[in-house]
C-alpha cells in the first residue's frame, strides 16, 4: 500500500516507484523455483486454497476471464479446465515466461498471456466476465488504483475474486504462525531458492497487509458491490470478493 507518497516494501518504506521495482526482482529471482517453494511454505495446503478458491469463482465455458499477478499458471490452468477463455497477466516477465513453459508442457490451448500493470491496464473497458488475483495483491504498489482498474474491465455484472494471505484471528495458530513464517520460511527460501531475502519480504508484506475487515472496505471504496470474506484458518488466508453492480 501507499500513502503520503510512500510505499512499503515488508517493513521498509521506500518511494512508490522503487517497490514497483524492488518487487519486480523478488519475483524474477523466484520465479524458477516459486511453485516448488510455495509447496514447501505450506505443506502443499495452497493447491486446496486456490481449488477452493476457483470453486467460488465458478468459471463457465465460454466466458473471459482476466487471472492477474497470474505468472506461473496455478489459478489460470484451473480456470482454463472449466472452459473459460483466460489471459494471464502478470508484471512481471519472467514469471510469465514460467507460465508459457507450464502451459506448454500441459498442451493447454486457449491461454493468453500478457505483461500488464494491474494499476493501468492495457485491456478495454468492461471486457471480462470475471476478473481474479492470487497471492499478488499485496505486491501492488498501488492498491486503490490497481482496484479501480480491475473493476473498469469488469463487465456490469462481472465479478472480482481476490485470494490473499491476511491477519488469523486464531491466537495460538497466530503466534506459531508467526514462528513459523519470520524463521523458516527464509530459510527454506535460502536452502531452496537460494534467496532467503525475497522470502524475508514475502512474509513481511504478509504482515503489512490489511486485514479482512480494512481490505472489504478497500475493495467496497473502489466500487465494488455485495462484497464479502471467507476466510481460512481463521483468517490466515482469505478469499475475498465483490460485483460491478
Amino acid at each position: 500500500m501507499s500513502s503520503n507518497g510512500k510505499a512499503s516494501f515488508g517493513y521498509r518504506t521506500v518511494a512508490p516507484e522503487e517497490k514497483t521495482r524492488l518487487v519486480g526482482a523478488v519475483f524474477s529471482s523466484v520465479a524458477r523455483r516459486y511453485d516448488l517453494m510455495n509447496d514447501l511454505m505450506s505443506g502443499g495446503m495452497h493447491r486446496l486454497w486456490k481449488d477452493r478458491f476457483v470453486a467460488m469463482v465458478r468459471p463457465r465455458p465460454g466466458e473471459r476471464i482476466l487471472d492477474l499477478a497470474g505468472g506461473t499458471g496455478d489459478i489460470a490452468f484451473r480456470l482454463a479446465r472449466a472452459g473459460a477463455e483466460v489471459t494471464v497477466a502478470d508484471i512481471n516477465p519472467d514469471m510469465l515466461a514460467v507460465g508459457r513453459e507450464r502451459a506448454r508442457r500441459r498442451g493447454l490451448q486457449g491461454l493468453d498471456f500478457a505483461v500488464a500493470n494491474a494499476e493501468a491496464m492495457p485491456f478495454a473497458d468492461a471486457s471480462f466476465d470475471a476478473v481474479t488475483i492470487a497471492f499478488g495483491i499485496r505486491n501492488v504498489t498501488h492498491i486503490e488504483a490497481a482496484l479501480a482498474d480491475m473493476r473498469r474491465v469488469l463487465k456490469w455484472g462481472g465479478r472480482f475474486f481476490c485470494l490473499e494471505f491476511s491477519t488469523t484471528e486464531w491466537p495460538a495458530f497466530a503466534r506459531a504462525y508467526d514462528l513459523y513464517s519470520m524463521n523458516i520460511v527464509p530459510r527454506i527460501g535460502r536452502l531452496v531458492a537460494r534467496d532467503a531475502e525475497s522470502y524475508r519480504y514475502l512474509v513481511e508484506s504478509i504482515r503489512r497487509f490489511p486485514t479482512m475487515a480494512a481490505f472489504a472496505r478497500m475493495i467496497e471504496e473502489a466500487g465494488f458491490g455485495r462484497v464479502s470474506a471467507t476466510p481460512i484458518l481463521g483468517g490466515a488466508v482469505a478469499i475475498h470478493s465483490g460485483w460491478k453492480i
